[in-house]
C-alpha cells in the first residue's frame, strides 16, 4: 500500500475516533448520571431486583467509557498516550477496562435471568427474584471479575520500541495474550453472554405475554412490561454492535493476513471503527435506560 493511501487511512481512523467517539462519550455519560438518579430516587426501583442490576450497570457503564473510550480518543485522535507516560496507567487502564467491561455484561445477563424468573408462571421461581439474591450476586461477581483482572496488572507493561524509540503498553506473556482475545473476547462477550441475554429475553418477553392471564397488581404488571421490554432490546442492541468487533478479532487471529500490504492498514481502521461502535454498548444501554426509566417514572 501507498504511503499516501496508508497517511489517508490513519487521518479517517482519526476523524472517526473524534467525531464518532466523543458523541458517544457525552451522551452515554449523561444517560448513565440520568439512570442512577432515576433509580435511586423511586422507590419502586430501589425494591426491584431487576432494576437494581440495570442501576449497577450503568453505573460500570460509566467507569467503561471513562476509562476506554475517553484514552481511545486521547490516543488515537489526539496522539496523547498516557499508558507510554507511566507504568501504574498502563496496567490500570486495561484492569479496570476489562473488570467494568464484564460486571456491565454480567448484570445485563442476570437482569436477563431475573425477569424471566420475576414473570414466570411457577412461583418457586418467582421467590429467586428478590432484592437481597440481586445484592449478594451483585458483590460475588463484583469480587470474582476484579480477581479475575488482577493478571492486567502483572502481564501488561510498557515495552521500549527501539526503531521509534518510544514506549508501548502490551501484553507481555502470548498465552495471556491469547487467552483474553480468544477465551475472554471471542468466547465469553461475543457468544456466551450473548447467547444467554437473547435466550432469556425471548423466555422473559414470552411469560410477559401470558400476563395478562394471571392475577397480579396492575403496578406489577407495568412495571414487569416496561423491564422485560429494556432487557430485550438491550440484548438485540449487544448482539448487532458486539458482532463487527468480534468478526475483527478474529481476522487478527489470523497472522498471515498481515502479510498482506494491503490489509494491515484497513484491519486497524476496521479495528478503530468497530471498537468505536463497540462502546455504543455501554453508551446505547445508558441512554435507552434512562428514556425507559424517566417513562416509568411519570408513570409512577
Amino acid at each position: 500500500m501507498s504511503a499516501s493511501t496508508t497517511s489517508l487511512s490513519n487521518l479517517v481512523s482519526i476523524q472517526v475516533t473524534i467525531y464518532l467517539g466523543i458523541p458517544i462519550l457525552i451522551t452515554g455519560i449523561i444517560g448513565g448520571i440520568l439512570n442512577i438518579i432515576v433509580f435511586l430516587s423511586l422507590k419502586t426501583f430501589r425494591q426491584n431486583s431487576c432494576a437494581f442490576y440495570l442501576m449497577i450497570m450503568s453505573i460500570v457503564n460509566i467507569g467503561n467509557l471513562i476509562t476506554g473510550l475517553l484514552s481511545r480518543i486521547m490516543i488515537s485522535g489526539f496522539n496523547m498516550d498516557w499508558t507510554q507516560s507511566t507504568i501504574f496507567y498502563c496496567k490500570f487502564r486495561p484492569y479496570c477496562l476489562q473488570s467494568c467491561i464484564s460486571i456491565s455484561f454480567t448484570c445485563m445477563c442476570l437482569a436477563t435471568i431475573n425477569q424471566f424468573l420475576a414473570t414466570y408462571s411457577n412461583p418457586r421461581w418467582q421467590r429467586w427474584s428478590n432484592i437481597k439474591i440481586a445484592h449478594r450476586l451483585t458483590i460475588i461477581f463484583i469480587i470474582l471479575w476484579l480477581l479475575h483482572g488482577i493478571p492486567f496488572l502483572i502481564y501488561y507493561n510498557r515495552i521500549k520500541i527501539f526503531s521509534t524509540d518510544q514506549y508501548t503498553c502490551v501484553i507481555t506473556n502470548q498465552i495471556f495474550q491469547v487467552y483474553t482475545t480468544v477465551i475472554q473476547t471471542i468466547g465469553f462477550y461475543g457468544f456466551v453472554l450473548v447467547i444467554i441475554n437473547t435466550l432469556f429475553g425471548l423466555l422473559a418477553y414470552r411469560n410477559v405475554r401470558n400476563l395478562t392471564y394471571r392475577t397480579i397488581s396492575l403496578v406489577r404488571r407495568e412495571l414487569d412490561k416496561q423491564l422485560t421490554t429494556i432487557v430485550l432490546i438491550q440484548a438485540v442492541y449487544n448482539f448487532i454492535i458486539t458482532i463487527p468487533y468480534l468478526i475483527v478479532n478474529i481476522l487478527t487471529l489470523n497472522t498471515t493476513i498481515m502479510g498482506f500490504s494491503i490489509t494491515s492498514s484497513q484491519l486497524e481502521f476496521a479495528n478503530i471503527l468497530t471498537l468505536c461502535i463497540f462502546y455504543l454498548n455501554f453508551s446505547v444501554s445508558n441512554n435507552d435506560l434512562s428514556f425507559f426509566c424517566l417513562f416509568i417514572f411519570l408513570c409512577f
